[in-house]
């Protein structure tokens, strides 16, 4: 009546011994550690690299632990973090901006268990920490890119209504819009006002010039830079999002700063990187009239052509560029790497919005047979990626972008295209790895109080219940260990609020195994036998059983769902430990009832 077939026995053993070593990562703990790779994916990481920075550290007498390479990227540990900052800074500064030099912390665990895969789970910058950025927008960037659009803007406008006009200027955060006679003036300031109301237009006629120039009002500075910010932070989100980092923190910080907190995260090289470049495409033409030998080197003695900027192609050849923006990254909608039809080098597939397309087919239709340079703009420095000729008129709003390094490369410039374009540069003014923000005390006090909870339940169980209490204590073990397992598996953050609900889910968990018991010892006070009492409860409790943690497992997913932050880790781990619970409340201590009662034909009495 009371036996298990072999095959549950088998399924129970299986998920527990898959629950032992998924578990196991999670008790060695984790070292400080520095990870270099590649700037871009421009430098090599090798083992000349390997030995180039164990030869940095041995001369500056900076002991480690230990060094490897592994996905692209080498990790060196060390004892404390004073010694991997001090590390960290070192290398930084000997190896040069072809590497990305960042914080990170390593498992201890062996080298086998991550072989089956089996990692730790990630802690919340709560309990661990993790690496935690401070961004400085560029608030004068923000204006100076503004300024350009409408540069591009009020040629457009007036060469449409077809006032003449001498020329346009940039000084400083202004324009300044030559005329050749007071009518044509007050046409363009009137047309200029019409369609820019953010301009503050001021007329200039001394010396016989007519002249009017137009500066952004305050208030349109200020909507400027809080756009900017604001942004910023979505494209950060994005961007974050595209790496997999589970719940981030993105938040304002003041009027020009953005915090960015990354609990948890493996690779905080390529976080750093990611989050820090400020890729935008834009499209100009190449000035075919100076493209001769004679003007080429004119322009690299000095003698730019006006209108033009002169730019280097990846092979180092220069080339000449109109300073106009033809297209830029704004109309973008979607970039996936991949690679050249023609030549398999790796490229980046990009998708334009119908303005980007009609724009582009426009474009390639009036310049079949010149050239045209695609630039990847980072940081206020540009650089030509390819300057391909163009062939025929280009419609539907796909663009491939060759000249890509490796698919590295490919893979980043996509990622950051997709994620939208930064409105202004931002430069990372604080990077640091970041302790439980509730202290070390408030870390001990929440695992404590989960395992003072464990303890006290078993103690009262066994004193109740007897051996019905000590495998109930066991099915109690049993929970906790799949849990922290399948948490580990699937990388989730664990959090303050995610020990909480595991503390719930111990309550729960043994809120059956009670419904389970009270209702084997109403059985044996209804006369009926032991072995019969140990199927009924088991039976009868079930449905109850089923129903309560249905309900919470509702509340669980709504959480989920609806929550962000904290309120979904507590949300994963409440479902999680839902589904544990019953397996090891109602099956696993099942299994260990039948093992002891379920073979005693005349079973006389429970130690219930």
């Amino acid at each position: 009546m009371n036996r298990y077939p072999l095959w549950k026995y088998i399924l129970i053993a299986m998920a527990l011994l898959i629950g032992l070593l998924y578990s196991l990562p999670n008790f060695y703990g984790e070292t400080p550690a520095v990870q270099i790779s590649s700037a871009q994916g421009v430098t090599k990481i090798d083992q000349a690299a390997l030995g180039q920075v164990e030869q940095v550290l041995q001369e500056a007498k900076i002991p480690y632990q230990g060094v490897l390479l592994e996905a692209g990227s080498i990790k060196v540990r060390f004892a404390d973090t004073d010694t991997q900052l001090k590390a960290k800074d070192l290398l930084q500064a000997k190896l040069g901006s072809g590497y990305v030099v960042a914080l990170n912390l390593l498992s201890r665990s062996p080298a086998w268990l991550t072989d089956i895969g089996a990692l730790p789970m990630y802690l919340g910058l709560d309990l661990r920490g993790g690496v935690h950025f401070l961004l400085q927008v560029d608030m004068k960037a923000a204006i100076d890119k503004a300024i350009d659009r409408y540069y591009n803007d009020i040629r457009s406008t007036l060469r449409e209504k077809d006032i003449r006009y001498a020329g346009i200027n940039r000084v400083g955060q202004s324009l300044v819009v030559k005329f050749r006679d007071a009518d044509t003036l007050s046409k363009g300031e009137a047309e200029i006002q019409k369609v820019f109301g953010d301009l503050l237009l001021k007329e200039d006629t001394a010396g016989g010039e007519y002249g009017l120039t137009a500066t952004l009002k305050t208030e349109a500075q200020r909507h400027i830079q809080e756009l900017a910010v604001q942004q910023n932070i979505t494209t950060l989100r994005n961007r974050v999002n595209e790496l997999g980092v589970a719940e981030p923190i993105i938040q304002q910080q003041g009027a020009d700063r953005i915090v960015v907190q990354l609990p948890g995260v493996q690779d905080t090289a390529k976080a750093k990187e990611i989050l820090g470049r400020t890729a935008t495409l834009e499209i100009h033409m190449v000035d075919e009239e100076h493209s001769d030998a004679a003007s080429m080197q004119a322009a690299l003695a000095g003698q730019v052509p006006y209108g033009d900027e002169l730019y280097r192609e990846r092979n180092g050849t220069p080339v000449l560029v109109r300073k106009t923006v033809v297209l830029t990254g704004d109309y973008i909608t979607d970039a996936s790497p991949g690679f050249d039809g023609q030549t398999g080098q790796p490229a980046v597939h990009v998708s334009l919005d119908g303005r980007g397309a009609r724009i582009f087919k426009q474009v390639t239709r009036e310049n079949v047979g010149k050239r045209m340079a695609i630039l990847l703009v980072e940081k206020g420095k540009a650089e030509v990626i390819t300057a391909p000729v163009i062939r025929e008129e280009i419609g539907g709003g796909r663009v491939q972008i060759s000249g890509m390094m490796n698919t590295q490369e490919a893979s980043d410039i996509a990622l950051l295209l997709r994620a939208g374009a930064l409105a202004a540069p931002m430069n990372i003014v604080e990077e640091r790895t970041v302790g439980p923000s509730l202290g070390a005390e408030n870390i001990k006090k929440g695992f404590d109080s989960t395992l003072i909870g464990f303890a006290a339940i078993a103690v009262f169980m066994v004193v109740y219940y007897r051996v019905f209490g000590l495998i109930s204590s066991l099915a109690l073990g049993v929970n906790i260990l799949l849990l922290v397992a399948i948490l580990s598996m699937l990388q989730a953050t664990l959090t303050l609020p995610g020990i909480a609900g595991i503390a719930l889910t111990v309550g729960m968990a043994i809120d059956a195994n009670v419904l389970i018991f009270e209702r084997i010892r109403e059985e044996l006070r209804n006369g009926n036998s032991p072995q019969a009492a140990i199927h009924a409860g088991f039976d009868r409790a079930f449905d109850t059983i089923l129903d309560s943690n249905i309900t919470t497992l509702i509340a669980g997913i709504a959480m989920f769902w609806l929550g962000s932050g904290p309120v979904r880790g507590f949300a994963v781990t409440l479902c999680i430990g839902i589904l544990t619970s019953m397996f090891s409340a109602v099956m696993v201590a099942r299994a260990a009832v039948n093992l002891i009662y379920g073979r005693q034909r005349k079973l006389e009495r429970l130690a219930i």
